[in-house]
């Protein structure tokens, strides 16, 4: 076991070797496949849902712990299919931009396309097997639920991506089905109120996303894969996120003033403390090379690199926030 690139694996898209990959264990394998460092973004949505659970007195830990493990591995069956779409394609050839910021098994010759598929028929099985706890634990409106999530799973990198529905897709994922979903498998209420809660954090990951389409402009427009930033423009892409991460500052303030969530939930303000760095980085069109002061382990990615460092700030605070939100709400029953 090489504990020490499952550390690496889940803060970074390691790059390695033919010979660096023959000497990885099963685990550390399966970490780089999937890209477990985004992996975290949809922990934080099953760890709100949880936490707005706690808030109305209808948590249980069994139930979370299976939402949260099902939820990452859908989300890891997802980045596996997401590479053999591209792979068979053939997106990925002429050192795309995906072979370049970390490592693309199928197309670095890393693994066989029976080698992907057993990974992620393993992954898939498991996340499928969370979800049928919840259809005997919920019904039918589980069944909604996990058929909302297999279609994403499933049909996000084609043909969602390719019309520009792939970020539409986002928001709708780590908000509405994650975290009000989430809530519902847990406590077996649905609540619009907690559906438009999470939707500030949703739009994080859609940020990092969408960052990472505007810094695919040109190879995507090139490839014909039409993107949300290819058919509205660089600019206006760069424009988008700005504009995005400014509702998700926000919709907290609405959610305080309307007393949703108590003053609490104004801690997020604190994340803004890194808007200058993107907003200097989000004003420019993507740089022809690497900036010197600009991590050389996140590039090519740059917009969606700034995009993750502000949505990991913004989503801890967000947890941070809502723990004291919670707890204030239990202490005044």
């Amino acid at each position: 076991m090489n504990v020490t690139m499952w550390g690496k694996a889940l803060r970074i898209i390691p790059r390695l070797s033919k010979a660096e990959w023959d000497r990885l264990d099963v685990i550390a394998r399966w970490l780089i496949a999937t890209r477990a460092a985004v992996l975290i973004m949809t922990f934080i949505s099953a760890a709100i849902a949880g936490i707005f659970a706690w808030r109305d007195g209808m948590f249980n830990l069994g139930s979370w712990a299976l939402l949260a493990v099902g939820l990452v591995l859908a989300h890891a069956t997802n980045n596996l299919l997401n590479d053999l779409t591209d792979y068979r394609k053939g997106v990925d050839k002429d050192n795309y931009f995906r072979t370049q910021y970390g490592a693309q098994p199928l197309q670095q010759g890393l693994w066989t396309q029976r080698d992907l598929l057993i990974y992620a028929a393993v992954t898939g099985a498991l996340a499928l097997a969370c979800g049928v706890y919840f259809i005997a634990l919920r019904g039918w409106p589980a069944v909604a639920l996990l058929a909302a999530g297999a279609f994403f799973v499933l049909f996000y990198t084609w043909p969602l991506k390719y019309i520009g529905l792939g970020e539409l897709a986002v928001v709708l994922v780590w908000g509405p089905l994650m975290i009000g979903g989430g809530y519902y498998v847990i406590t077996g209420h649905w609540s619009w109120l907690v559906a438009l809660a999470g939707l500030p954090y949703a739009l994080g990951p859609t940020t990092v996303i969408f960052g990472k389409h505007v810094d695919k402009f040109e190879p995507d427009k090139a490839k014909g894969i039409h993107t949300l930033p290819v058919l509205i423009g660089e600019r206006a892409g760069r424009a988008a996120v700005l504009g995005m991460m400014a509702l998700m500052y926000l919709l907290v303030v609405y959610l305080v003033a309307i007393g949703f969530f108590t003053p609490a939930m104004l801690i997020v303000l604190l994340a803004l403390t890194i808007m200058p760095l993107v907003w200097r980085i989000y004003r420019r069109p993507y740089p022809a090379e690497r900036p010197a002061d600009f991590p050389p382990e996140a590039w090519p990615t740059y917009f969606a690199a700034t995009s993750f460092v502000h949505n990991r700030r913004y989503g801890l605070l967000f947890l941070l926030g809502l723990l004291g939100d919670a707890a204030i709400h239990l202490l005044a029953r």
